[in-house]
């Protein structure tokens, strides 16, 4: 991998400061190995004990966004600090893409054992390696290009993580390609008969972690088609019967919210499509980019529904 001397400090020793979100501790770390090299930012919540082990929940950010970008407008720092939580937040550098997105539309960045889909798999491992991390309890959240790739990467390791939360998130394999994720964005190409193709190859796997589906109903960028069919993706491959939606409000938005369940009644997929809300992480904070006040707690949310499933229970 190349890199250029802007980006030689990624090399640097961890260095360890105060969070200014949170009351817990922020490192930065790097991660070398086959695949490539990413710094991440981990954050030990408030009460971090290193002899207790705690859940850990991989952040991916969003294009043109960094690690300490994606904790201020998502706050997500003072809800670890609430659930005790560890956050890993692995940054993708413009010298990999040129506005720092995921590549989740490239065959050989998501498939499993290559690309960034290794890379990120191997931060989760370095990070159990060195703190004090309850394996059962590990998922993965991501807004946007991180959205799509945490779907992916869940596909690709789903004996990794417990849960995934898609915020203006793509569909698993919607696009192997520029011009086929463009056109996804925009909603194009998302056939439903596909994706359950797709789909066939993580069952072979070892199935789909539970998901969390956000989306804007008024996103230009990531359509809410996507939404529906990421959801609808999961929740047919896993044979899961529909909720009634219901009509909620929060954060002076109306959303809607729909549970899909096994056989046992547990919910596997849940969906909140909110509307008025664009391409950004609803119920966010000003202090970070794509986000808006407006709307449901995305953090809040996501927290609930990862920490109410765990591996070899689902």
């Amino acid at each position: 991998m190349m890199i250029d001397s802007a980006a030689d400090r990624l090399l640097d020793p961890p260095a360890i400061h105060a969070s200014a979100a949170g009351a817990g501790r922020v490192e930065w770390a790097t991660y070398q190995g086959p695949a490539g090299t990413r710094r991440y930012r981990i954050y030990l919540p408030a009460g971090y004990d290193p002899s207790h082990k705690a859940p850990l929940v991989l952040m991916l950010h969003g294009c043109t966004q960094d690690p300490d970008d994606f904790a201020r407008g998502t706050r997500m720092d003072a809800v670890a600090d609430e659930s005790g939580v560890l956050l890993v937040y692995p940054e993708q550098p413009a010298t990999a893409q040129i506005q720092r997105c995921w590549t989740w539309y490239d065959p050989a960045q998501i498939a499993r054992d290559g690309g960034e889909a290794a890379v990120l798999a191997g931060i989760v491992g370095e990070v159990e390696a060195h703190h004090a991390v309850d394996a059962r309890r590990v998922y993965v959240l991501g807004i946007s290009a991180g959205g799509s790739m945490a779907v992916n990467l869940a596909a690709a390791y789903p004996e990794l993580f417990a849960g995934v939360v898609a915020h203006s998130g793509i569909a698993y394999h919607a696009a192997l390609g520029v011009p086929q994720a463009l056109g996804a964005m925009q909603g194009n190409g998302l056939d439903a008969e596909r994706l359950r193709g797709a789909a066939a190859q993580v069952l072979a796997r070892g199935g789909f972690p539970p998901l969390l589906v956000i989306h804007g109903n008024a996103d230009p960028v990531v359509r809410p088609a996507n939404g529906h069919a990421l959801a609808r993706q999961w929740a047919d491959a896993r044979g899961l019967t529909a909720g009634a939606e219901s009509a909620e409000t929060a954060g002076g938005l109306a959303f809607q919210r729909q549970r899909f369940t096994d056989a046992g009644g547990h919910v596997l997929v849940e969906t909140l499509f909110v509307d008025g809300l664009g391409h950004a992480w609803s119920g966010g904070s000003a202090e970070g980019t794509y986000t808006s006040a407006a709307g449901p707690d995305a953090s809040r949310e996501a927290m609930r529904f990862l920490l109410a499933h765990r591996r070899g229970r689902r």
